[in-house]
Parts: C-alpha cells; sequence; structure tokens
C-alpha cells in the first residue's frame, strides 16, 4: 500500500512527497543540496552523527538533523538561515580538527565528500580555529586480505560498517575503541571462508565518503602513481 503524498515547503520551495520519509533524501531528491555524511539512502535508524546535515523547521524549539527527521503535512523547513550554516561550519571544524588534510596524497582527492562540502560551507580542510589532535594511530593498516585503511583519514561516519552490516559479506566491519580512540575495525581472519567473498563486494569502500577505505588492488595502483 502506498504511502499518502503530503506537501512541504523548503526554502519556499513547495515539494511533495510520501508522508512519513526522512527529510534529508527528498530535498536531495529535489535539488536541494544539505551536507551530510553519515546517511544511506534506505537507513531505517540515521545515526545523525555527521550533525553537517542540520536544517530548521517551524514549531520546532531547536535546529534539528534532517536525516531523522520524518516529513509531515504542511511543513515549513529553512535549510540555508545565518544560524544552520554556522552551525554545520562549526561541526565541518570538529570533523576535520582530526583529519590529515594531506589531500594530494589521498585517493580520494577530487571525489571527496568532505571537500565538496568544505568548499559548500566555505570552510578549509585544515583548520586554524581548533588545535589539530593528531590521533595515535599508523598511517595504514592492512591487516585485512582485501582492504586498505587510513584511519587519520577517516571521519567515523560508520557508512561502511552500516553497509557491511547489511550485506553480511566477508570480515565484520565495527566501531572499536571510544571517544578519540575510536577506529574502524575489521573482525575475522584469513582463514575465515566468508573473507573471500570481500574480494568480490567492496560495498564498504565504495560507501566510504572520504577514501580512507580502499582495495588493496587500488591502493597499489594509486601508490605507484604517488611514486612516478
Amino acid at each position: 500500500m502506498s504511502k499518502k503524498l503530503v506537501t512541504i515547503t523548503v526554502d519556499e520551495k513547495k515539494i511533495t512527497a510520501p508522508a512519513g520519509s526522512y527529510l534529508l533524501p527528498v530535498c536531495l531528491e529535489n535539488d536541494i543540496y544539505i551536507p551530510n555524511l553519515c546517511f544511506i539512502e534506505g537507513m531505517d535508524d540515521p545515526p545523525a552523527s555527521c550533525r553537517l546535515c542540520l536544517v530548521d523547521i517551524e514549531g520546532e524549539p531547536a535546529p534539528v538533523a534532517s536525516c531523522r527527521y520524518r516529513i509531515s503535512e504542511g511543513m515549513v523547513v529553512k535549510t540555508d538561515s545565518e544560524e544552520i550554516l554556522k552551525l554545520r561550519q562549526i561541526a565541518f571544524r570538529l570533523l576535520v580538527s582530526t583529519n590529515d588534510g594531506r589531500c594530494k596524497f589521498c585517493i580520494a582527492n577530487h571525489s571527496c565528500d568532505l571537500q565538496k562540502i568544505g568548499k559548500f560551507l566555505h570552510q578549509p580542510l585544515r583548520t586554524k580555529r581548533l588545535r589539530h589532535i593528531d590521533r595515535d594511530y599508523p598511517e595504514l593498516i592492512e591487516d585485512h586480505p582485501f582492504l586498505v585503511y587510513e584511519p587519520k583519514k577517516c571521519v567515523l561516519c560508520g557508512r561502511c560498517v552500516y553497509v557491511c552490516g547489511q550485506l553480511e559479506k566477508g570480515y565484520k566491519l565495527d566501531f572499536a575503541n571510544r571517544g578519540m580512540d575510536t577506529i574502524v575495525s575489521f573482525f575475522g581472519s584469513d582463514a575465515d571462508p566468508a573473507s573471500a567473498d570481500c574480494k568480490d563486494c567492496l560495498a564498504c569502500t565504495e560507501a566510504c565518503p572520504v577514501g580512507s577505505l580502499s582495495s588493496k588492488e587500488k591502493w597499489k595502483v594509486f601508490s605507484a602513481s604517488l611514486e612516478k
């Protein structure tokens, strides 16, 4: 049974969509860009961890995360107020305060969501407003037979963890540790028969918005290009 259609107003633009849909994808589908890192279409319970998709909704006492907010008839939304821009800029600075910021040495350079969002918010990837925090991790983790992980580039959005859990193939990915020590971790072993599925899947690498997770094959090609 199809859901009832409702009409909402976003930045003075009328939009019709199924009632109960999450606001973020509705806006994106209607060419209203809202920066986001942790959302993937189809999520039942979006984490709202990046705090970049905040918007103002008439009647709400404070800005809300659009990835978790469901639409209803007559809703009025503002995505581009000065207050919202400032809040997004603060969230972005916090994200990049632990990022290594070395774009030219990154496999995702020029196709990175963090670069796209920084440009949209008029923010550099290396901010002087917050002290840079160098997380005590190696540049490269190669424990997985088919994947390479660069923790200092990771924004901990959880998209790889979500995709791996949905597809249930190969090594399981999950968060390990807490606070500033949080990292994406691999679970499994080379001897695990299921790990062979990762070689033909690699969906987690496609889900990564910043290139911190990539296949070993692609990484070798990229590394060789840097040496030329």
